[in-house]
Formats: C-alpha cells, structure tokens, sequence
C-alpha cells in the first residue's frame, strides 16, 4: 500500500494532544494542503484562524462571552468546560467559509469545500506525526458566533481543529464492511 492512502486509511482523532504544535514552516505546508481542496469555480470560500499561546485564552474569553449571551439554562459546570476547552491541545486551527455569490455554486457547496480543506489540515498534519481532532457544537454554523471571533456578518464558522503530538495510546480504527455503505449499479 502506499504512503498516500495508508495516511488516509489509519488517520484518527487523538484524546489527548499536546506539545509541541507543528512549526510555523510546517504549518505552512499544511494550508497549502488546505488550499488543495476541491473549489467549485475557483471561489476562493475558506479561510482559517490559526490560534496558540495567548489566543487560546482570546478563544476562551469568545467562549465564555458567547456562551453567557446566548445559551439558555447555562449552568456553572458548563460554562467552565467551555472556558477550559481551547486548552486541550497546543493549537487550534478554526475552519471559516465565506460564501459568494454564483449563480452555478450554491453556499453549502462552498461550506463543503471548507469542510474538504479541514479533512486535507488532518490528513497534512497525521503525515507529518501529528494529531487532530474536529470539534463543532455550541460555536459551529451558527449565526451569532462569528462576532465573538471578530468575523465578518457573512462568514461561517464550519469548525475548530484541535492539534497537537498525540498523547497515550490511539483509540481503536473500527473495521467496517464496505458492503454496509456502498450500493453498487452495473449493466
């Protein structure tokens, strides 16, 4: 097998990821993959917030600011698991789309390409060592999040990407059989 699909076939999502994050070079490299992704007209729609060191704790006061404004029946627990969650790994990397107009590309076309660029940060970052981990809920597709992350009115947030060196053993790659998703029309 080669090194381009094992990467892809044995790629997971780490529990604990810690230091050190990927170089700025290396980072580099790894937007570029992101830049790879399938881009339907050349719209140009994704763009990323790369966040360490200090912007964690910025990350975590958006958190907790959005979190306070506008989430019902927030409770003290919650609330601290959302302050604290920015600091589970060394770096996160927010996936944002900004869809354009065009009359051939509708906007979840464009939200997929992000979504692809995201999936192409993982795949980077696994064969260079490192790990990621793909978080939404609360802060993700939502019309209001974007204020607390100094976005624009018209930008989405599609993601955070946890990454860091993988820590602890891997969790376990469930086997799956192909003939439980795949439906196959021949003549």
């Amino acid at each position: 097998m080669n090194d381009a699909l094992n990467n892809i076939l044995y790629r997971n999502s780490h529990r604990s990821l810690t230091e050190p994050a990927p170089t700025e070079k290396e980072m580099g490299l790894v937007f570029q993959a992101a830049l790879r992704a399938p881009d339907h007209a050349w719209l140009r729609p994704s763009s990323f917030i790369e966040i360490q060191g200090d912007g964690l704790k910025k990350l975590s006061n958006a958190f907790v600011s959005y979190a306070k404004e506008n989430i019902k029946d927030l409770d003290e627990e919650k609330l601290k698991k959302y302050e604290q969650s920015p600091f589970r790994a060394p770096m996160i990397v927010v996936l944002v789309c900004t869809p354009k107009e065009h009359a051939m590309v509708p906007e979840v076309e464009q939200i997929m390409s992000t979504a692809t660029a995201g999936q192409n940060i993982l795949l980077a970052l696994n064969s260079m060592g490192y790990g990621g981990i793909w978080r939404t809920g609360a802060f993700s597709f939502n019309e209001k999040i974007g204020r607390y992350l100094e976005l624009d009115h018209d930008q989405k947030v599609v993601g955070y990407l946890y990454i860091g060196t993988p820590e602890g053993k891997a969790k376990k790659i469930p086997e799956l059989n192909i003939l439980d998703f795949v439906t196959k029309w021949e003549s």
